[in-house]
């Protein structure tokens, strides 16, 4: 029988192909829950016709947050220090060494878009110098704009991903860019894991070329590579720097209401362009 789908609500994980599109012949609109849609088949949707929404800015505040949180985390080290005291270690007279400050540093934002920008914003809070890297230069008095991820890396302390996936971007942080980082550099990405160089990201943490990492993404994940599990100047998250309830709601929202639109013969309200 042929289906008659015209809108499909994706919300990720499985991605969705040119073969999908054969399945669903009457298919005219792709409602994304979230703002990353890499894993659509932008170029064969564009072919047939197919819009595309997504769901930015209502999860660009959280991401935000946990960028920060983990930039903390990992540079005045929180979870050795909470396995310190439920060990008991600390109650038997064992300290952790002197971690570090980042008042007053200089931080690099890899992809200056709604929520580099929100990074950026927060991190000012903490009276560091911002740093950019995009595609053009933004409108953003009294922050310095690099024209290369590699000129990035080599004037900051800590370098902060925030791109978006797809070809576009893969390995877009080479490996180049990350042995141009000083030995105390911290990365911290929230975006993609096909963003960076992964196999250099390890090289360079297993050989202390870079002081650490705190990674909310990774390639192949939830199967993620078991050399990070050996690390110990690694934070790793779970890909959840969208999930609370207040933005999976909004999310949610804001999909159903491109649907609806859709629907309703309406402008779409965020389209992918």
């Amino acid at each position: 029988m042929r289906s008659t789908i015209k809108a499909m609500g994706h919300r990720g994980k499985h991605g969705v192909s040119a073969q999908t599109f054969d399945w669903l012949p009457e298919l005219k609109l792709i409602a994304n829950f979230g703002a990353g849609y890499d894993d659509i088949d932008i170029e064969a949707a564009n072919a047939r016709g197919i819009k595309i929404t997504n769901t930015p800015d209502v999860l660009s505040d959280d991401v935000a947050d946990l960028a920060v949180a983990m930039l903390l985390a990992l540079t005045r080290d929180l979870v050795p220090g909470d396995h310190l005291v439920r060990s008991g270690r600390w109650s038997s007279g064992q300290t952790l060494p002197f971690n570090r400050s980042v008042l007053g540093k200089r931080v690099g934002i890899c992809g200056l878009g709604r929520i580099g920008r929100e990074i950026a914003l927060r991190l000012q809070a903490f009276k560091m110098e911002v740093h950019y890297h995009s595609r053009t230069e933004k409108v953003a008095p009294g922050w310095t704009f690099h024209p290369d991820p590699i000129s990035l890396a080599q004037a900051v302390d800590f370098y902060v991903i925030a791109l978006i996936g797809g070809d576009g971007t893969l390995n877009y942080v080479s490996r180049e860019a990350i042995a141009a980082l000083r030995s105390d550099s911290v990365i911290v990405n929230v975006s993609r894991g096909s963003v960076i160089d992964e196999d250099a990201l390890i090289a360079s943490l297993e050989t202390k070329q870079i002081a650490g990492a705190a990674l909310d993404v990774f390639q192949n994940e939830p199967s993620i590579d078991r050399r990070f599990l050996q690390l110990e100047n690694v934070l790793l998250q779970p890909h959840h720097a969208s999930s609370t309830v207040e933005s999976r709601e909004k999310m949610a929202e804001l999909q159903f209401a491109n649907i609806r639109a859709f629907m309703e013969g309406r402008a779409l309200l965020t389209p992918v362009t």
